[in-house]
């Protein structure tokens, strides 16, 4: 893997890749390649590897923060855990949606049953607060290219939300709706504020698999 091709964004104590949909970032009973492995490429001078300050799924390419030291791997995972991080997603759904905007407001839990395995379900009782806003950017032939801004960093909220919310599953998206994978869902811009700091900026150019469909930003 070529990852000086795929850095976005470099200082002393940060790193922004652009992960590549595939991938897993942590490996996993069934996981047999992950980024871990390839952290000690990506020490670029550095005596320690960096550490992932978030996660992506497996199938999401894109912006990913890695903390070059410990004390930024405390500080960057306080910022997602506290919402100080603006994430934005790019993802073709498989259909057209009726309207141009809106917000998603659906709580999600974890869900799992022995013979399914786990999903996050909408859960209006049990489930943490969960809301995306939403617009489309463009539309081709019964697909529409949609830009997600999540509010709060649930584990696959944006799949969720656009399949139970929006009403339409993204193209690929084995769980939440008919597809085989991948998933096509992109991390498009991720931006950090740091107190005392130039704050963290990376835009991820679009995958092939987007471009390929016909859309381009």
């Amino acid at each position: 893997m070529d990852w000086l091709s795929r850095l976005i964004f470099e200082d002393a104590e940060a790193l922004v890749i652009d992960k590549p949909s595939g991938l897993a970032v942590h490996p996993g009973p069934t996981t047999r390649e992950s980024l871990e492995q390839y952290l000690p490429e990506l020490r670029l001078g550095f005596q320690r590897p960096p550490s992932p300050a978030h996660r992506l799924d497996r199938d999401t390419s894109g912006c990913l923060l890695l903390a070059r030291n410990p004390k930024a791997l405390k500080r960057f995972s306080a910022a997602f855990e506290q919402g100080e991080v603006a994430k934005t997603y790019l993802a073709i759904l498989d259909g057209v949606p009726d309207q141009e905007e809106g917000s998603i407001d659906l709580p999600l839990a974890k869900h799992s049953t022995r013979e399914a395995g786990w999903r996050m379900v909408v859960d209006t009782k049990k489930g943490k607060p969960s809301t995306t806003h939403w617009r489309v950017l463009a539309r081709k032939d019964g697909r529409s290219l949609v830009e997600f801004t999540p509010r709060t960093g649930r584990t696959h909220q944006i799949r969720v939300h656009a399949a139970s919310g929006i009403g339409i599953p993204i193209v690929g998206d084995p769980v939440y709706g008919s597809g085989s994978g991948p998933t096509l869902l992109h991390a498009w811009k991720l931006e950090m504020p740091r107190a005392g700091k130039q704050a963290i900026n990376a835009v991820a150019a679009l995958p092939a698999s987007f471009i390929n469909a016909g859309f381009e930003v």
